[in-house]
C-alpha cells in the first residue's frame, strides 16, 4: 500500500496527530539509516521517565541551569527591563521561569509557547493564580512554526524570547540557525533571547549522564517503541533493541540510538520493517558547544552575546543575546 493510502488508513478515525505520527514513523525507518523524532519520546509516559532523569545524580543540565537561574535571575530579570514581552519557547510546566518570573514584577505579559494544548492551558491557569498582575498569553503552536504573538492590553517596550533547557542542542547546527533566525526576525530590532546552552565537558561526564547507572535513560529511549505499538499498532519487542548512547566527538554530540539484537521484522499498522542484528535507530542527538562555537552560531542567525553565566565548573552556561542592529 503507497504510504500516503497507509497514512489515511491510519487516520481513518479523523486523527491528524497520528497520521502525522505513523508517516514520520514510517518515513524514518525507511531510510537507509534508520531514525525517529525525538519528539514522540514524549507522551505522558515518556514525560514522567524525563522528569525522573532530571533527578539523576548523573543528569548534570537540569538542577546546574536551575542553579544558575537562582544564582543569576535578578541580573536577568534587569536585562528584560519594564514592559517587556517574555515569550518562552516550549514552556513546559514552566518551572525554571518562575524563578525569573519572581524577579520581573513589571513584565509587560508572559507568552507560554506550546504544542500541548491541555498542559499549556493547565499551566497558564496555574501561573495566574499565582502571579494574578500578570498578563499570561498561551500560544498552543510548534514553536519550530512560524507562530503569531498576541498582544499585550498594556504597552510593549520590546520582546524577548526563553529557550530554556539544552534544546537547542537537538538541533543541527543549520536547523539550530535556522530555528535561531526565526527567532530573531520575531523579536525584531531591541529583542533579545535568554537561552540555556550546554557546554562542552569531560566525555565521561556526558557519557554517565547518557547512560545512568539505574536504567531510566535507557528506558526513555526505549519508550519512542512502545509509544509506537500502543498508538500504531506496531510489534516492537523491547527486549530485541538496547539503548545505546556515546559522545561522537568528532561532531561534538552526544548520539542516542536503539540497536536491534537480532535480525528481525516488525509490523506497524499495514507496514513491516526489516532490522538486520545490530543496525540502529538514531532516536537523539544533543550538541554540546564551547563558548566560542556558540557565539559564531548567534552571530550567524543575526544575534549578538551579550551576557553569559555558567556554573563554577563550566557544565553549562545561561546566555543573553541581543538582535543584532
Amino acid at each position: 500500500m503507497p504510504l500516503l493510502e497507509r497514512t489515511r488508513a491510519a487516520a481513518h478515525a479523523g486523527d491528524s496527530e497520528v497520521a502525522d505520527f505513523y508517516a514520520e514513523v514510517i518515513a524514518g525507518l525507511t531510510m537507509p539509516v534508520k531514525t525517529l523524532p525525538c519528539k514522540y519520546f514524549y507522551d505522558e509516559r515518556g514525560s514522567q521517565l524525563f522528569d525522573e532523569i532530571c533527578e539523576l545524580d548523573e543528569y548534570y543540565p537540569t538542577r546546574t541551569e536551575a542553579a544558575i537561574m537562582e544564582r543569576c535571575a535578578a541580573e536577568m530579570a534587569a536585562l528584560l527591563g519594564p514592559d517587556c514581552r517574555l515569550v518562552e519557547y516550549g514552556s513546559g510546566s514552566s518551572t525554571k521561569t518562575r524563578i525569573l518570573l519572581d524577579s520581573a514584577p513589571h513584565l509587560a505579559a508572559y507568552v507560554p509557547v506550546d504544542i500541548s494544548r491541555v498542559h499549556l492551558q493547565k499551566t497558564a491557569e496555574g501561573l495566574r493564580r499565582r502571579y494574578p498582575r500578570l498578563e499570561i498569553l498561551p500560544v498552543c503552536a510548534d514553536y519550530t512554526a512560524s507562530f503569531t504573538l498576541p498582544e499585550p492590553s498594556g504597552p510593549v517596550s520590546r520582546t524577548v524570547a526563553y529557550f530554556p533547557g539544552s534544546t537547542i542542542g537537538n538541533f543541527h547546527p543549520r536547523q539550530a540557525q535556522f530555528f535561531l533566525t526565526q527567532i530573531a526576525q520575531l523579536c525584531g530590532e531591541g529583542g533579545g533571547l535568554l537561552i540555556g546552552v550546554d557546554l562542552k565537558k569531560d566525555p565521561a561526564v556526558l557519557h554517565a549522564a547518557y547512560n545512568d547507572a539505574k536504567g531510566v535513560t535507557a528506558a526513555f529511549n526505549l519508550n519512542v517503541l512502545d509509544r509506537i505499538n500502543q498508538e500504531l499498532r506496531g510489534a516492537f519487542v523491547l527486549d530485541d533493541f538496547a539503548h545505546h548512547a556515546f559522545y561522537n566527538e568528532e561532531l561534538g554530540r552526544i548520539e542516542m540510538h536503539l540497536v536491534s539484537q537480532k535480525d528481525q521484522t516488525v509490523a506497524i499498522c499495514e507496514s513491516a520493517v526489516t532490522f538486520a542484528a545490530g543496525e540502529t535507530i538514531h532516536t537523539e542527538c544533543s550538541y554540546k558547544y564551547s563558548r566560542e562555537e556558540f557565539a559564531e552560531l548567534a552571530r550567524s542567525a543575526g544575534f549578538e552575546i551579550q551576557n553569559f553565566w555558567t556554573d563554577p565548573n563550566e557544565l553549562f552556561s545561561v546566555q543573553y543575546l541581543t538582535v543584532a542592529r
